[in-house]
């Protein structure tokens, strides 16, 4: 059968599948309804694709150590809708809080990641979807009766929404491939999830000519189709001339590298490739099986013999370990593409966004549940620029100039710039909505397997090196400097102080576990474990999480505090400097919301909340069950400066800082209204200050209300 013939037939299929909306444009009725039909579509999409697990039990078995079972990224997708949408103000109450702790974190297997089995008792298969139908019907109501003025764009709350059904696009992708990855007897083939079933002789690999030329990347702001925080900002860049090969590197292709001792040889593998490689054990690749009928290669749902034209399934490591035998084999400068050289070859073989026609890539599902063979899909002089895999590139995930997070998403991509997770092009046959644009810029662990393969190059162009260090932030580079740097204004360290402040008021007591709520980056976590054997600090924040793991893994941060302007200093602060050098063993991060906090959270001698409570968007939801986390005669030690502000706590939950009964009603005299049921108040309240350093000449200055409280 040819490519054409081939084609033709899937595409009779019904497999349209409906791209990601134009958010200026239309009125505001059209503009629901369309969103409406993405969300369904996506949603229930999403929902078919665990239909391929043939037994319940198949949702709680690992597919791979370092993520959930797959019960979690069945309720994962889920809970976010309900996370970022509270967050956005288009909903004010939850659905589940308990779904929506367990199954709000989880996708990169970070430090912080709650990964421990025993931390969760996961609901029936059944529960699971009885939360998601309630889901729906939420999400579908919001769209119906939120008010709507376009264009939406990151600052109007129906982002929240499309950012959720983006998420589940995501999911859609990463879930497919750990149900790759689950025992064949857990999965069943499925008619809306049937692959090709077209295969023959691999094409011969060649290599043509890129140009050379400029890229441009980066969306403006003003962008009006959905984009994660990532994509935004500029970059240019000039692209010496290069070559590349014609067609992704082919399963036939790789059996060079294989049959010729590849696995078995140091010198084509860099360092992590060889721990990787030594660990793993690997022969070949991951889903390739070597039965006594031959190779064969497993997909999503089955094991097929193997298609030697279509593209290989490989990690970075992999890819690398290939291109450094190639280059040995020929003599050439043989490794992956760039970002940049990626770009350059998409412009060059004069590739369009898609369009609601049937995509001329095989992404987007357009055609089949699998990847099809190299020499379908014609771009120019290349095959497959876009689709069949993802392409692994030489270029870890930056920030591009102007970059800046999302409010209500702010760990999406910041855990990732670290130098150890490198940006995959193109998509797969899978990569759907905001994954199949041009603009996408997705990163893995080179670890990782993700429905990627890889085209190599060949180019004697030095490889550019990226900052990716985003301690460089304002408001982290701040925070950094709040908690380990110097003291101004003749102002003791905030963190430190109240740190000491509960110690003292520990005297005598057993101090065992701490827990430091709102801990930001963590100084007094590790202030606290000088005297107690375990603290645990949680915050919201994975940008603040992140520092305070990275201080207590390497016992180091760096960052940048300004000057005045564009200039900077450059800090270090070490643990050792700091006299800490051995609380990081007894400290955990973990990133968590106050106000529905997993039951787990519990046992604790003394919890610490420093500034936490006027930034809380229900305070009153924490204080009323903070008792329940403490053992008798625990200590809770709550400092706010009472900074209340709308952006943060609607004023119906103010604690305090109003009129009531025509009298002045203090956020003292709320705390007291709540605690002193359970409470005793034995210290305060006092005033303890703080200072925030913004510049060589701009400092805040604040009092912090300091209160001590023992439970009965």
């Amino acid at each position: 059968m040819t490519a054409e013939s081939a084609l033709k037939k899937y595409a009779s299929m019904e497999s349209s599948y409906l791209r990601t909306p134009v958010l200026d444009e239309g009125n505001p009725a059209e503009k629901r309804q369309e969103i409406a039909d993405y969300f369904n579509f996506t949603f229930e999409r999403y929902e078919s694709l665990f239909a391929t697990l043939s037994d319940d039990q198949a949702y709680f078995q690992k597919s791979i150590p370092l993520r959930h079972p797959l019960i979690f990224y069945f309720g994962h997708t889920a809970t976010f809708f309900v996370n970022k949408m509270l967050l956005a103000g288009l909903i004010d109450k939850r659905i589940d809080p308990k779904f929506e702790s367990m199954f709000a974190v989880g996708v990169d297997e970070m430090s912080w990641d709650d990964l421990n089995d025993d931390h969760y008792d996961w609901p029936a298969v059944e529960e699971v979807k009885a939360y998601r139908k309630k889901v729906q019907a939420m999400v579908n109501k919001v769209i119906r009766q939120a008010p709507l003025k376009l264009p939406i764009d990151w600052e109007n709350p129906w982002w929240s929404i499309m950012m959720g059904i983006e998420h589940e696009q995501i999911h859609l992708e990463t879930s497919s491939v750990l149900i790759r990855q689950q025992r064949l007897e857990w999965v069943k083939p499925h008619p809306a999830w049937q692959p090709f079933k077209e295969t023959n002789q691999a094409p011969e690999n060649s290599l043509v000519e890129v140009p050379a030329g400029k890229v441009s990347l980066g969306k403006p702001y003003s962008d009006s189709i959905y984009g994660w925080d990532n994509e935004y900002g500029t970059h240019e860049a000039e692209i010496e001339t290069f070559q590349a090969a014609k067609f992704l590197v082919s399963n036939q292709e790789f059996l060079e590298f294989v049959e010729d001792g590849g696995y078995n040889t140091d010198e084509y593998w860099s360092e992590d490739g060889l721990q990787w490689r030594q660990f793993t054990q690997a022969q070949h690749p991951t889903f390739w099986l070597e039965t006594k009928q031959g190779w064969q290669c497993r997909l999503m749902t089955e094991v097929i013999d193997m298609p030697w034209d279509w593209p290989v399934d490989v990690n970075y490591h992999e890819a690398k370990a290939f291109c450094n035998w190639k280059a040995k084999q020929t003599g050439q400068s043989v490794r992956l593409p760039t970002e940049d050289e990626w770009y350059r070859l998409y412009d060059e073989a004069g590739l369009q966004e898609l369009t609601s026609d049937l995509a001329p890539a095989n992404i987007h599902l357009d055609y089949a549940a699998s990847s099809c063979p190299v020499n379908f899909f014609k771009h120019g002089d290349w095959y497959d620029v876009i689709g069949n895999v993802w392409q692994w590139t030489e270029t870890p995930i930056y920030p591009f100039d102007e970059f800046k997070v999302h409010p209500i998403y702010d760990d999406f991509t910041t855990p990732t710039f670290d130098g150890r997770h490198n940006l995959i092009k193109g998509g797969s046959w899978i990569s759907s909505g905001n994954e199949s644009r041009k603009a996408s810029r997705y990163a893995f662990r080179k670890h990782f397997f993700q429905h990627a393969g890889f085209r190599y190059v060949v180019s004697e162009a030095e490889l550019e090196e990226y900052s990716s260090n985003y301690e460089t932030d304002t408001m982290l580079s701040q925070y950094a400097e709040f908690h380990y740097g110097d003291e101004y204004l003749n102002v003791a360290n905030f963190p430190k102080a109240l740190a000491e402040l509960a110690i003292e008021m520990m005297a005598g007591k057993e101090m065992k576990k701490a827990l430091d709520l709102g801990c930001s980056v963590g100084r007094a976590s590790f202030e606290l474990a000088k005297h107690f054997e375990q603290v645990t600090g949680i915050d919201f924040s994975a940008r603040l999480i992140n520092l305070g793991t990275q201080m207590a893994e390497q016992g180091v941060v760096r960052y940048t505090i300004t000057d005045e302007g564009e200039l900077v200093h450059y800090n270090e602060r070490r643990l050792d400097q700091l006299g800490l050098e051995d609380t990081a063993a007894k400290v955990e991060f973990l990133q968590g919301d106050a106000c529905n906090l997993k039951p787990i959270f519990k046992g604790y001698d003394l919890i610490l909340a420093a500034n936490l409570i006027d930034r809380l968007y229900k305070p009153t939801q924490f204080l009323a069950t903070v008792h329940e986390r403490l053992n008798q005669n625990g200590l809770l030690v709550l400092a706010s400066p009472y900074t209340w502000l709308e952006e943060h706590t609607e004023k119906a939950h103010w604690l305090g800082g109003f009129k009531k009964d025509g009298e002045s009603f203090t956020t003292l005299d709320g705390l007291k209204a709540i605690l002193e049921p359970h409470f005793e108040l034995i210290r305060g309240p006092e005033a303890i200050p703080f200072v925030i350093r913004e510049t060589s000449r701009k400092f805040q200055h604040t009092l912090s209300e300091v209160t001590v409280w023992k439970r009965k």
